[in-house]
């Protein structure tokens, strides 16, 4: 057990432990589509469950302002044998304020972390637009957005040597 004596503080003496922070100042949607071309016969119950192909990209920028914005899109093409059942995208951007990371992580914090903080509102939004097409939520399971980063780089790599 500690003893904490409350009015021993005084601004001066009180020391706050300065490490990286990430601030959401701005979330929003860019860009939303959703194709339901074949409904509503693709509605009908009892037809096969469709293949879905999920797409992911992350991008970011600075701004003048010291600021960065960071993109999330995420892409879901479901289909059966027959067609396209519905295809949804989605590009979910939030403006964030970074401190006490270097530059040289500066790289991986706005292409890892932020999309972390994006992605359950996308997740939201994608499960809601196709509720809302008709078909049960659409929810998107956890991304490794470390992964995905770890991929593009090798890819650039490999592009990079070639």
């Amino acid at each position: 057990m500690t003893d904490i004596d409350a009015g021993a503080d005084t601004p001066e003496t009180i020391q706050v432990a300065e490490g990286p922070g990430i601030r959401i100042l701005a979330q929003f949607i860019r860009d939303l589509s959703f194709e339901n071309p074949r409904a509503p016969e693709s509605l009908r119950g009892g037809t096969a469950q469709p293949q879905i192909d999920l797409g992911v990209e992350m991008n970011a920028r600075s701004r003048e302002d010291g600021l960065f914005e960071v993109d999330l899109k995420l892409s879901a093409k479901a289909a059966r044998d027959d067609g396209p059942v519905f295809v949804v995208e989605l590009l979910y951007g939030g403006v964030f304020q970074i401190t006490g990371v270097g530059p040289e992580d500066m790289e991986p914090v706005l292409l890892i972390e932020c999309p972390r903080y994006l992605f359950p509102f996308a997740r939201q939004i994608i499960a809601e637009v196709t509720s809302n097409g008709g078909y049960p939520p659409f929810l998107l399971d956890p991304i490794d957005f470390a992964g995905v980063y770890q991929a593009r780089k090798a890819q650039e790599q490999q592009v990079g040597h070639a």
